[in-house]
């Protein structure tokens, strides 16, 4: 029942203000550090063979940061939509957003569906979670399932009502920066998810770091709630 193949790579991308704190800079350098961490481990899942890759970009919780860091990292998801599209569109990335997207502002939902509009139908996804919680997901979800019908699989219908619908669950899902929780993320997906955790912070988390992940994956059993033949 094992399956070693990852499909789906999830990443909570921790670790950027330490970083900056660490190097003297301020916390929207650190934010911009990650960006560049994001664009390489982008292509070093492509390069791999994996055709999904979620990361964690901003929680239900991250409003509750300073009015500024909120402002400079919207700012900056803005940039990366602007800076990002031809690369995406030339090498066949669609983008696509996850979150209650009603909380950003009018022009980023505007920009965020064209670029998920012009990118449709690439062979490799990336998955931006912005303004999401797991639990919200999840309720929202219920909430939809409750006003539509459904048939007999109740679990397959209940998926379909989520922000990731027409996604397979994460195989893998790695932590950076050394803290050991999942905070809210794919509550639901994660179900059978195995974890990487690593003490390297997001802006640091290079290829060699990336291939640990992999290779630790790829010596797990997964049983998937089965037993070992």
């Amino acid at each position: 029942m094992e399956n070693r193949k990852i499909e789906h790579l999830a990443v909570i991308m921790d670790g950027n203000g330490r970083w900056a704190k660490k190097h003297h800079l301020p916390r929207l350098a650190g934010h911009r550090a990650g960006a560049e961490s994001l664009d390489r481990t982008m292509h070093w899942c492509k390069e791999a063979g994996i055709s999904y890759l979620t990361v964690y970009a901003f929680s239900t919780e991250n409003w509750k940061r300073s009015k500024g860091e909120v402002a400079g990292l919207m700012k900056l998801l803005s940039h990366f939509i602007k800076a990002k599209e031809k690369e995406l569109i030339k090498n066949g990335i669609a983008f696509r957003v996850i979150g209650r997207r009603e909380d950003l502002s009018p022009k980023l939902q505007k920009e965020i569906a064209a670029l998920e509009e012009k990118t449709k139908g690439g062979d490799f996804t990336l998955v931006v979670a912005l303004s999401y919680g797991g639990r919200d997901e999840i309720v929202r979800a219920a909430a939809k399932f409750a006003e539509q019908g459904h048939g007999d699989n109740l679990e397959e219908a209940f998926a379909s009502c989520l922000d990731t619908a027409g996604i397979p669950d994460p195989d893998l899902i790695v932590r950076t920066s050394g803290e050991l929780r999942i905070s809210n993320f794919l509550l639901w997906q994660a179900a059978y998810a195995e974890f990487y955790f690593t003490d390297v912070l997001w802006p640091d988390f290079d290829k060699a770091e990336f291939d640990k992940a992999i290779v630790s994956f790829s010596k797990r059993e997964r049983r998937m709630g089965g037993r070992l033949k």
